[in-house]
């Protein structure tokens, strides 16, 4: 009970300290509106203890799912006190997470794929848990752009992100170097701009190259897989179209997407190495309407209220050298090339607000004017998040600073492919969403806080799993738990329940970090990262 991660609000033994044991006998009941955490006990929790956990009722020795709508949305209430061990959440997704804090009070093995000793009992510690989350959006964003991850990684992720209690994935879809979701109004997006010949390998300063072509989309069918997958998990998937920049793959697939009055578009590839490229969308109403079927095969995919546009780091060298997109600039009244990446923008805001959606940016959308109804996620700092706050948009709390989990985990050689700050398990711990110079109005518009996993050198899944864990159960933690302010924070207490969690991780196959710094295998000797000196700046 000691070693739950995250921290739950309030756990205790059940007087006398005692357990209750899970066994072949030992029944689900579950309630209305939980049987979607009754089919996970089973086929996860079942597969691993090798307990059948069927459907009934009518023996003391069972597991009662419910629901109880005077619990907070996704909090949970659990009691295991010698009888019936009793799950109620105040909401479907709150009976999961409290399903997940089940799943760890039943110790390590109960994350493996199979029982370690068939017919073996488990012990559940009699206790009571009542928790829920401190914010409603607790999310990853991972870049899938840069390099592909195929559906089963994904999927994978989603269990991560479950067991983790975690609840929105952020799929960065498209960029420079890839696009990888099937249009199939647009088919190009997918048979061009989803291929590169070829990668730079590490920071792009680095001479190496790996010579493999690289690409991968994935289908309307694995999309509608993964959002349905996430579903199960209380998971709400939020895509990612990068607008009017990081548009690279989109125009070699399209050139007439790009600036053709600036450039030769028709030249274009998908590019192949890494940093912002200054080849940029049009500001045409071809493009308006190229992005809007895009769009709607998107929405007609993803349920989120949400959706992302990206709208971050778009250079305006081509529209200044552009006589259409000046021409643009002076037809619509704007006063520059920031106005026209907000018009942009706003464009897109009153087509997903007249489609029942919300806009989200990332804080590049403040420039020349935030949209009315824009969300902003803020990763240069807190900054943008403060002023949007302020101004009574919502906000989700993602600075590089302090979030950005392809940044180094230490000093030294050792750190594969080193790029910016260091960001140790415990810069992770300590980090507030919540500026405290934010009044209760504003503070009250930050939905929560992301976690980002920008992929340029993690070329496989293991790299991924070395720069996201274990400070995603650090972030876990900022995300669902209430804690005190960031240095009164135990972190001692934090790493003896990591030592536990380790095992669990293992037992997942997850390829973190460890404690003493990487193995042999996960270094990278000879590859340039971009290492960044010094504490990162509060802004």
């Amino acid at each position: 009970m000691e070693d739950l991660i995250p921290a739950p609000r309030r756990a205790a033994w059940m007087p006398p300290p005692g357990c209750y044991v899970l066994d072949q006998e030992t029944l689900i009941e579950a309630q209305p509106g939980t049987e979607g955490t009754a089919r996970w006990l089973r086929s996860t929790v079942g597969a691993a203890t090798g307990l059948p956990l069927a459907p009934g009722d009518c023996s003391d020795n069972r597991i009662v799912l419910s629901i109880d709508p005077q619990l907070a949305d996704e909090g949970y209430r659990l009691v295991g006190d010698g009888y019936a061990i009793r799950l109620e959440g105040g909401s479907a997704a709150g009976v999961f997470w409290g399903a997940q804090t089940l799943r760890q009070l039943l110790g390590p093995a109960a994350y493996r794929k199979a029982p370690l000793t068939p017919g073996l009992e488990w012990d559940l510690p009699a206790v009571v848990v009542e928790d829920e989350p401190r914010f409603p959006w607790r999310g990853l964003m991972l870049d899938v752009a840069r390099h592909f991850m195929p559906k089963d990684g994904v999927l994978r992720y989603l269990d991560l992100l479950a067991a983790h209690k975690l609840n929105v994935l952020h799929l960065h879809l498209t960029d420079d170097q890839g696009w990888r979701i099937e249009i199939e109004r647009h088919a190009r997006l997918t048979e061009v701009g989803a291929w590169r010949a070829r990668t730079k390998y590490g920071h792009r300063a680095s001479p190496l190259w790996d010579e493999k072509p690289h690409g991968g989309y994935y289908t309307q069918d694995d999309i509608r897989e993964i959002v349905a997958y996430a579903a199960e998990r209380h998971i709400t998937v939020v895509p990612e179209i990068d607008i009017p920049g990081h548009s690279q793959a989109a125009i070699a697939a399209y050139p007439e997407l790009g600036n053709t009055d600036v450039i030769d578009t028709t030249s274009l590839t998908v590019l192949d190495t890494w940093g912002i490229s200054r080849n940029v969308l049009a500001p045409t109403d071809n493009t308006l309407r190229f992005y809007e079927g895009v769009l709607e095969e998107v929405l007609d995919l993803f349920p989120s209220t949400f959706v992302h546009i990206g709208g971050d780091e778009c250079p305006k060298d081509q529209w200044k050298a552009s006589p259409a997109a000046q021409a643009r600039i002076k037809e619509l009244g704007l006063a520059d090339e920031d106005e026209l990446q907000s018009w942009f923008v706003r464009h897109f805001d009153r087509w997903l607000t007249d489609r029942g959606r919300r806009l989200i940016g990332w804080d590049e959308i403040l420039q020349g004017g935030l949209a009315p109804g824009a969300a902003v996620s803020s990763w240069r700092g807190y900054g943008g998040g403060i002023a949007a706050a302020a101004a009574g948009h919502d906000v989700v709390m993602c600075p590089e600073q302090h979030v950005y989990l392809d940044h180094r985990q230490a000093v030294g050689d050792d750190e594969p492919m080193p790029i910016g700050h260091v960001r140790t398990l415990e810069d992770v711990f300590r980090f507030e969403p919540v500026p405290p110079s934010l009044s209760p109005e504003a503070a009250a518009h930050v939905l929560g806080t992301q976690a980002n996993v920008w992929t340029e050198v993690m070329q496989d899944p293991s790299r991924v799993d070395y720069q996201v864990f274990p400070r995603l159960a650090a972030f876990a933690e900022v995300a669902w738990s209430a804690l005190p302010a960031p240095a009164e924070r135990d972190f001692a207490d934090f790493e003896r329940r990591m030592a536990v969690h380790y095992a669990r991780l293992d037992a997942l196959g997850v390829d973190y970090r460890p404690p003493g710094g990487p193995l042999p295998r996960q270094r990278r000797p000879g590859v340039i990262g971009r290492p960044i000196e010094g504490p990162p700046p509060n802004v």
